[in-house]
């Protein structure tokens, strides 16, 4: 497993949360819906698809240790909590970056440049993801 399929994996959920994010309105008071707004059952297939072809692919490889994370974000997502789905993502692209870091991990100028896109995609999504903040709550 190289550093490009694990973006790949990354990519595939944030974009599913993108879908979900834009789906969901602006302001709903919690009274109204205290568990969150759940996604369609095909929507939670998909990211439970994703995470675990990931964790078939991971197998004994250095990314082994990402799956807990994964897991946590697909909890979360089935449980229509978006907030708590992307905060795991974000922990993801950190300890990619450490890794690279600790020179763990080779990653390309692709790669560092998916992982950016990839933390900005979900940046975005969260409440306050205004162009002001911008650099704001960035990696470890």
């Amino acid at each position: 497993m190289e550093t490009s399929d694990v973006l790949d994996t990354v990519g595939s959920l944030v974009s599913q949360l993108k879908a979900y994010a834009a789906k969901l309105p602006v302001v709903v008071p919690m009274s109204v819906v205290p568990g969150g707004i759940k996604p369609k059952e095909e929507a939670i297939e998909a990211f439970e698809k994703t995470v675990y072809r990931f964790r078939a692919q991971s197998g004994t490889s250095i990314y082994k240790r990402l799956n807990d994370l994964f897991i946590e974000s697909l909890e979360a997502f089935e449980g229509g909590k978006l907030l708590s789905s992307i905060q795991p993502l974000l922990a993801v692209l950190d300890h990619l970056e450490q890794m690279q870091r600790d020179k763990e991990i080779l990653a390309s100028p692709g790669d560092e440049k998916r992982m950016g896109e990839y933390r900005a995609a979900l940046h975005k999504i969260l409440p306050g993801g205004k162009p002001e903040l911008e650099g704001a709550g960035r990696g470890l």
